[in-house]
C-alpha cells in the first residue's frame, strides 16, 4: 500500500502542475518518481510501486480502448488508413534497423519506433508491457517516454505554422499533423489551433495510428513468446490487450453512454500517470542519462521518417 499511494500522491502532483501551469503529465509524473528514487531503496514502498508498475499500467492500457470505434476509424476512408499503416510499419522497421546502427539492440529499437509510429508515452507503456523483463527495459521505457513526449511538444508547436507555411488545406493540414505528432494531446493541441476542421481531421487520423496498437502489440507479443516452451501459451495474447479489444469492441457496437465513456478514459488516464510516476520511482536519472545521445538522435531520426512520408502523401494523393 505505501507503495500505490505514493504513485497516487505523484500522479495528483503532476495533473496538479499540468492543469495550472501546462506541460505533459506523464513527464512530470515521470520526473517526479524520478527524483525521489534515491529514496525508496530499501523502502517498504518498493513492492506496492512494482505492482504499480506492473498491473495498474495494464489497466491503464487496456481502458485506452474505450476512446476508439470503428465509426472514427471508418471516417478516415481507405487511401489515408492505407497511408498510416505503411508510414507506421516503415517507421517501426527504421526504428530496429537504426538501433543496430547506433549500436542498441533491436527491443530498444522496436520500443522507440513503436512509440514514435502510434502514439508516443502510451505505445511506449504497451510495447514495454508486452516485452519480456530485462535488465534494461524500465530504463529504455522511460527514455522512450521522454524522448517522444519531449518531441512531439515541440512538434505541437512546429507543425502548425509548418502546414500552414507549405499551403496545405485545413483537411490536409489535419492528416499531416494526427498522422506525424506522438501524443494525443498534442496532436489535438496543434490541430484545433490551425481550425476546428483541421482539429477534426488530425483527430480522426490518430485515433487509427492508435487503433494500430492492437496489432502492433499483439505481434511484438508473438515474436518474444515464441522461446517459450509451452507453444500454446506462446500464441495467447496478453490480458490487457484482450481488454483493450474488448473496451473497443464496446464503444463500436454503442452500447456504452458516453458519460461512461468519459469517465473510462479518465480512468485510463489516472492509471497511465500513477504507472509512469511508480516507472519513475524505480529508475534513476543517472540510468537513463547511460543511454546517451545516440539514442536520442535515434528518436530523431523516426519522427523524420514519419514526418517524411506523411508530407510526402499529402502532397502526391491528398
Amino acid at each position: 500500500m505505501p507503495g500505490i499511494l505514493l504513485a497516487v500522491i505523484l500522479s495528483f502532483a503532476a495533473t496538479f502542475i499540468s492543469d495550472h501551469h501546462g506541460g505533459p503529465t506523464l513527464l512530470y509524473a515521470l520526473l517526479f518518481g524520478m527524483s525521489l528514487n534515491s529514496l525508496i531503496e530499501g523502502s517498504p514502498a518498493k513492492p506496492g510501486i512494482e505492482f504499480t508498475s506492473k498491473y495498474v499500467l495494464r489497466i491503464g492500457v487496456a481502458l485506452l480502448g474505450v476512446r476508439i470505434g470503428l465509426d472514427q476509424i471508418s471516417q478516415l476512408g481507405l487511401t489515408s488508413a492505407s497511408i498510416l499503416v505503411i508510414a507506421v510499419i516503415i517507421t517501426i522497421i527504421s526504428g530496429v534497423l537504426l538501433a543496430k546502427f547506433f549500436g542498441f539492440d533491436k527491443r530498444f529499437g522496436l520500443l522507440t519506433g513503436g512509440a514514435t509510429a502510434i502514439c508516443g508515452a502510451s505505445a511506449a507503456l504497451a510495447i514495454s508491457a508486452a516485452m519480456p523483463a530485462s535488465p534494461t527495459k524500465e530504463r529504455s521505457t522511460l527514455f522512450a517516454v521522454v524522448a517522444v513526449t519531449t518531441l512531439s511538444t515541440l512538434a505541437m508547436i512546429l507543425y502548425p505554422p509548418l502546414a500552414l507555411w507549405l499551403g496545405m488545406t485545413s483537411t490536409e493540414a489535419g492528416f499531416f499533423i494526427g498522422g506525424t505528432i506522438h501524443d494525443v494531446a498534442q496532436v489535438v493541441g496543434a490541430g484545433y489551433s490551425i481550425s476546428p476542421e483541421a482539429g477534426d481531421a488530425a483527430t480522426v487520423a490518430k485515433l487509427f495510428r492508435v487503433a494500430l496498437l492492437i496489432p502492433i502489440t499483439l505481434f511484438v507479443t508473438t515474436i518474444f513468446k515464441q522461446t517459450s516452451s509451452n507453444k500454446i501459451k506462446a500464441y495467447l495474447p496478453p490480458l490487457f490487450l484482450v481488454g483493450f479489444v474488448f473496451f473497443t469492441s464496446l464503444r463500436s457496437i454503442g452500447v456504452l453512454p458516453e458519460i461512461v465513456i468519459t469517465q473510462l478514459s479518465e480512468l485510463s488516464r489516472w492509471c497511465l500517470i500513477t504507472a509512469i510516476a511508480a516507472v519513475g520511482l524505480k529508475t534513476s536519472l543517472r540510468d537513463v542519462l547511460q543511454i546517451g545521445h545516440q539514442a536520442l538522435i535515434l528518436v530523431v531520426i523516426e519522427t523524420a521518417v514519419i514526418a517524411g512520408l506523411i508530407l510526402g502523401s499529402v502532397y502526391l494523393i491528398h
